[in-house]
């Protein structure tokens, strides 16, 4: 249907329940037919019948629900033009502190055009499959093979686990070379991916396959590698970690599941339980942590007779396939033994760094996600007819939420470059500790930052859907960047000891 032009007079004259029309930012919508479908009942549209409702419906409803019911939008305001802005995929945010100063006009040393290409080139392949990650995030569900696969032809899994030999020789999206790829390129990706919104659905897609094909790549016989990691990158397999059982999470050493040699030696056989393993439900593999006779282990178990895995319904969305997963009696073939055998704590440790580094860069996005709904809601919200932003005690707030969000992304930014710029062994020598207590940093400001959110949100900040459904989404899941991947406590005083080993002996007040 051809769109037509109206004035503000011809709108008033469709005020009637069978005959009504609103306007929205210079669009007219008729509303007629969708009256008795409003959610919200017919009342809230009657009153703004034959009225500009732009306000009403701004304080009331997220953008993209214009988008949703366009099919109702039949003209324009003749001689006016939209002041609201509609966002495109692709778009970069002008909010104040939306995006990372470098992408708002500020100078950066850190940033070349090979990283803005991508940026732009990532965020318009993520928009495109968001509305699909949010309906498997509500629905629960396992991340469809077609999704998976979709990330694989983009090379977005590949690129998940940083620089490294098997991005060489590809075309990543924005046209940037495999080995021109460095960990700003994977912090972009990373922050790009919890613009989703979805933390659940986010880890059940990447957050196994990050921690534990390191330990196949790095690890693995070249026969493991070449079967297992083309399967991982395109999609068509999953993999996960499993260190943690119901005994014990940071304190490794103590786990007890078993890995026994047989008679004839070409196998090991698998006994144990581990529990909160992130997308274990969905995996086809699983790096396993072992007692074996002199030490620990790293097997790779592939899903097979004895592998049982049960969903542990969390604070997120059940499409991260937590897991508790039990070996019963599992026959694993020697050759799937990563590292050498009884040096297995090495293969845990080697993947730390980077780990929490990864929480870092996805913790900021999601902490600046909502910085930006604050300031868009504080200006839209009118509260005892003045918008919300107008009252000192909300700006006090954004303030120190923009505090603690600039100052540790810079640190973020800082060790990024630190990564870019040492080998593994200056990194494991030099950025245990700041990595740790960046996170450690990171999960403390993410709790202010909920905390004041909520505040300026209202009840709309502990419900699931409209316009909080963003706040709802952090204060409901931060605490999994505080737990996982070590907790505040342990990360804190890791921090503190890395420094004490390099504390000079002779320095006195």
């Amino acid at each position: 249907m051809s769109l037509k032009t109206f004035t503000r007079e011809e709108v008033k004259r469709h005020a009637s329940e069978e005959d009504l029309w609103i306007i929205i930012d210079t669009s007219v919508y008729d509303m007629s037919r969708f009256i008795d479908l409003h959610p919200g009942g017919a009342f809230p549209i009657l009153e703004l019948a034959g009225k500009d409702a732009t306000d009403a419906f701004y304080g009331l409803h997220r953008q993209e629900v214009l988008v949703k019911y366009q099919r109702y939008k039949i003209g324009t305001i003749v001689d006016e033009q939209p002041q609201i802005d509609f966002y495109q995929p692709g778009d970069l945010s002008k909010v104040p502190y939306a995006e990372s100063s470098a992408w708002m006009g500020f100078k950066s040393p850190y940033y070349s055009e090979s990283h803005k290409k991508f940026r732009i080139a990532i965020r318009k392949i993520v928009d495109s499959l968001a509305t699909e990650a949010r309906e498997f995030e509500d629905a629960g569900t396992k991340p469809s093979d077609e999704f998976m696969q979709k990330l694989g032809e983009h090379h977005l899994l590949s690129t998940n686990i940083g620089p490294g030999p098997w991005l060489h020789g590809l075309t990543l999206p924005g046209g940037v070379p495999g080995e021109e790829f460095d960990y700003f390129h994977e912090m972009i990706l990373h922050e790009e991916f919890a613009r989703w919104k979805v933390r659940g659905f986010d880890d059940g897609v990447i957050g196994g396959m990050i921690i534990s094909a390191p330990t196949v790549l790095n690890f693995g016989s070249p026969e493991l590698k070449q079967k297992v990691i083309p399967e991982i990158f395109s999609g068509r397999k999953r993999i996960c970690l499993a260190i943690t059982e119901p005994y014990t999470g940071s304190d490794v050493a103590r786990i007890k599941t078993t890995a026994k040699r047989t008679a004839d030696g070409k196998h090991f056989i698998v006994n144990g339980v581990k529990k909160w393993i992130t997308g274990g439900c969905w995996a086809d593999y699983f790096s396993v942590a072992v007692q074996t006779d002199k030490g620990i282990s790293m097997l790779l178990v592939e899903r097979g007779e004895g592998v049982e895995t049960k969903l542990i319904k969390t604070s997120y969305s059940p499409s991260a396939g937590t897991a508790y997963v039990t070996f019963e009696n599992v026959k694993v073939p020697v050759g799937n033994l990563l590292g050498q055998e009884n040096k297995g704590f090495l293969v845990v440790l080697s993947n730390f760094n980077h780990e929490r580094w990864v929480m870092l860069t996805g913790a900021s996005m999601s902490a600046r996600l909502v910085v930006e709904e604050c300031f868009k809601w504080a200006n839209q919200r009118l509260v005892f007819g003045k918008r919300l932003v107008e009252q000192p005690v909300i700006r006090n707030k954004l303030a120190k939420m923009i505090a603690g969000l600039e100052s540790v992304h810079n640190w973020i930014e800082n060790l990024t470059f630190q990564m870019n710029n040492m080998d593994y062994n200056e990194q494991s020598d030099k950025l245990a500790g700041p990595i740790a207590l960046c996170k450690y940093h990171i999960t403390r400001v993410l709790h202010d930052i909920s905390d004041d959110a909520c505040q300026i949100f209202g009840g709309r900040a502990i419900t699931k859907t409209g316009m909080g459904r963003t706040i709802e989404t952090l204060q409901r899941t931060y605490k999994f960047s505080a737990i996982l991947g070590g907790s505040e406590e342990i990360l804190a005083d890791l921090g503190v000891r890395q420094a004490l080993k390099k504390f000079p002996t002779g320095a006195r007040l």
